[in-house]
Formats: structure tokens, C-alpha cells, sequence
């Protein structure tokens, strides 16, 4: 029986593995699910985790500053070992966890609540789970929802280790042919979903703002935007317009984020990042387009620059100190429509002062006072002032769109980056 356990072990931890992960940076996806949870059970803390080794990592936590614990005396260790949902109601009459040291820790759990994250193979990743300090009963429809919430995570892991396996695929086709000519690429793994993060990272020296609207509350839009570290001087960023709304939108979606991010990990030029999407996106069953703009921000050695390629979607705009717009003279092709596309990158440097706006083609197909807006409107609003941080852009274009004649027909996202005059973080 040993032996068997500790098969089954070997085996739920090779499944761990596969999926990669352990360590992963956060994802708004995955956060979006905790902050759910917490608010559909009433609990103050939700997590997501994954059982590994000898420890339990939080991918997740809403209500809980933690990234990991020991395996022991954790309850999501207690909670992957049976099929169906883990419910304490009252750690100090259960005697599963009556002399469990959470129950009488700093933590003080009393009632607990995990539903386990399975594979369509049967192995048992982790768990979403509920914790709350007061015991409470849980009732068969709030456990499905808990159920559910889990089935979830595990189609969002099973949509990033697609996006990884076809990245890898692309990677190795494109490797074969560049080493002939001394080029490799590289591409990543590290990816995480949502159609746009709850929350985006703090670059040092730079003040970032976003906004995003979409056309209507009763359908999901295509617009996606993120800014992410890809090491410590360099950061990521893109904003993009997949073709459609919807669930399909939505799934396209997550998986042109999934991908500009595991490509932007292992590719250096901004040009190839794209060229990967497309790559990703040609692979798909049905005809998906995408348009997009990829760049990244170099802080190394007290500057500010930035690197950037177009793939059929509108330039963003560079807003030097005083409010002067400068073009952003950089074009690509549509992606998931050719085979053969083309990028051209580009070099901007920030100087304290200087602001960069990114947006989409739904900024440009909206009417007001009864004309239809265009580049120059929209160079107008963001300079209407003298100030330029990325915040105070964002909000002039959004009070504007709060004077709309007709309601939006295509989602609406701004994102602006900003080096204060001071130097410092904005």
C-alpha cells in the first residue's frame, strides 16, 4: 500500500510538472478567481493553490500576503488526498483538524473549504479553497460553486500549457531554420490570463495609467492589454484588438496574452514576439485576427527607453514634455491572416517630462458632437493640457467618452506610460 501511495505521489507530482507552474509571476485570471470566491462565500481569505513536494505554493490569495507554506501542517495537503470537495465547518469539533496548528496558530481556521484542481487524467494539482476564521455550514449548491471555481482554474492551466506547447512548437520550427543564419529565438513559458489585469506592476520611474471600456456590459470585448517584468531593468507591455466579441473573443483573447508573453520571455525584439503570435494564431481551427502593439521598456543605466513593433494596429502616440505629439513612424502586418508578415520596430527614448499612449481603433469609432473622432482628436485631448503625467492623459480621453453622442460600437482601451519631470516613480 506504501508503494502505491508513493506511486501515485511520483506520478500527481510529474503532473505538477507538466503544467509549470510552480513560481510562476501572478495572473490576473487566477486573482480574479480568488477575489470570487472570497465574495460568493462571505470569507475574508480565498485562496489557489498547488501541492508540491514538501510545500504548498499560492498561486492565488485574496485576503492572505503569503507565497508559500510547508506541506505541514497545511489542510491543502489533507484536501487533494480525495476526489470530491474537503469541508471543515468547525476545526475545533472536527477531528480531522482539531490539533492542526492553523487551527490554533495566528491563523486561528475554523472553517475551511477546498475543491480539488483535477486533470482530465485524474491527478489532483492543488485546490481553490475558502478560510474563514468563524465555523459556518456550507450547503451542496455553494459546494458546486466551489467545484466549479475549480474546474475553471483548471481550464485556464490547461489554455496556458496549450499556448506553451505551441510556442515551444514555433520555437523549434523557427530554430531549425534561423541557425543556418546565427539567429535563435527564444521563447517563454511564463504566462498568465485574464483579458486585462485587475492591477499592473510598479516600474521604477515610470507612472502608468489604464483604462479600458467595453462597447457593451452584456457581451465579452477583444480589446487585452498588460505590462509585465521580464527582468530586472526590462518590462514588457502590449494592447491589442482580437477580431469578434464573445466567448470566442475571450478565448482568443487569453490565448494572444498567453502567447506575447511566453514569446516575449525567450525573444529580444519586440518584431518577434509578433512574428510568434501570428504564428500562434495561424495554428488555430478557425480564421482569428489580431491586431497589436508589443513593446519594451529598458530602465538600465538611469534611462528610459523603449522598443516597439505594430502589427495593423493604430501607432500610439509620444507626448513630449510641453505637450508636443510626435508620430511613432512603425507599421506591421494583420496577424493570423498571412503566413508571410511583416514588422518594422522602432527606438523611442523617454525623457522626464515625455508620456507614451497606447490605445485602440475603438477610440477612433466613436461619434461626438456629432462627428466621428480621428488621430488628431485624439492628439487634442491628450495635450489639452500642459500636464502630461500618464494619469491625468488617461483621464481626459475618459471624461471625454463620458460626453459620447451615441454608445460606443467597439470596446475602448487607453493605456499611458509617463517619466515624471522629477525622475523618480510616479
Amino acid at each position: 500500500m506504501e508503494a502505491a501511495l508513493a506511486l501515485a505521489e511520483a506520478d500527481r507530482l510529474a503532473a505538477v510538472r507538466r503544467y509549470d507552474i510552480l513560481d510562476s509571476p501572478p495572473d490576473g485570471a487566477f486573482d480574479r478567481i480568488c477575489a470570487l470566491a472570497a465574495r460568493i462565500f462571505d470569507v475574508p481569505i480565498a485562496t489557489v493553490t498547488i501541492v508540491d513536494e514538501d510545500r504548498i505554493w499560492f498561486k492565488a490569495c485574496a485576503g492572505l500576503d503569503v507565497v508559500q507554506s510547508p506541506r505541514l501542517p497545511g489542510l491543502c495537503a489533507s484536501a487533494i488526498l480525495q476526489d470530491d470537495t474537503y469541508v471543515i465547518s468547525d476545526g475545533l469539533t472536527d477531528p480531522r483538524a482539531a490539533t492542526n496548528d492553523l487551527v490554533h496558530g495566528d491563523t486561528a481556521v475554523r472553517f475551511y473549504a477546498a475543491a480539488p484542481i483535477t486533470t482530465s487524467d485524474g491527478h489532483r494539482l492543488g485546490t481553490v479553497n475558502v478560510i474563514s476564521g468563524k465555523p459556518r455550514a456550507i450547503t451542496e449548491p455553494e459546494l458546486q460553486t466551489l467545484r466549479d471555481l475549480a474546474a475553471i482554474v483548471m481550464d485556464e492551466l490547461e489554455l496556458r500549457l496549450a499556448a506553451m506547447r505551441e510556442v515551444r512548437l514555433e520555437r523549434d520550427a523557427r530554430h531549425e531554420a534561423l541557425e543556418q543564419q546565427r539567429h535563435a529565438e527564444r521563447l517563454t513559458r511564463t504566462l498568465q490570463r485574464s483579458l486585462s489585469p485587475p492591477t499592473l506592476p510598479d516600474v521604477p520611474g515610470l507612472q502608468i495609467a489604464v483604462h479600458y471600456r467595453p462597447y457593451s456590459r452584456a457581451e465579452v470585448g477583444g480589446d487585452f492589454y498588460d505590462l509585465f517584468p521580464l527582468d530586472t531593468d526590462r518590462w514588457g507591455f502590449f494592447l491589442g484588438d482580437v477580431c469578434g466579441k464573445g466567448p470566442e473573443a475571450a478565448s482568443l483573447t487569453s490565448l494572444a496574452r498567453y502567447t506575447l508573453r511566453a514569446a516575449a520571455m525567450h525573444n529580444d525584439d519586440p518584431t518577434d514576439v509578433l512574428i510568434a503570435l501570428n504564428a500562434a494564431l495561424l495554428m488555430q481551427d478557425a480564421e482569428v485576427m489580431c491586431t497589436a502593439v508589443y513593446g519594451e521598456i529598458d530602465t538600465g543605466a538611469g534611462g528610459m527607453a523603449i522598443s516597439l513593433a505594430v502589427a495593423g494596429h493604430p501607432s500610439p502616440l509620444v507626448v513630449r514634455a510641453g505637450c508636443n505629439i510626435e508620430p511613432v513612424h512603425t507599421r506591421g502586418t494583420l496577424l493570423g491572416a498571412f503566413d508571410d508578415v511583416s514588422f518594422s520596430g522602432c527606438e523611442i527614448e523617454l525623457a522626464p517630462g515625455d508620456a507614451f499612449v497606447l490605445y485602440s481603433d475603438g477610440l477612433l469609432d466613436i461619434q461626438l458632437d456629432g462627428s466621428r473622432v480621428d488621430e488628431q482628436w485624439l492628439a487634442g485631448v491628450v495635450c489639452s493640457a500642459s500636464d502630461t503625467a500618464a494619469n491625468q492623459i488617461v483621464e481626459r480621453v475618459t471624461e471625454t467618452l463620458e460626453r459620447l453622442d451615441t454608445p460606443l460600437r467597439d470596446d475602448v482601451a487607453i493605456m499611458a506610460l509617463s517619466r515624471p519631470l522629477g525622475g523618480g516613480p510616479g
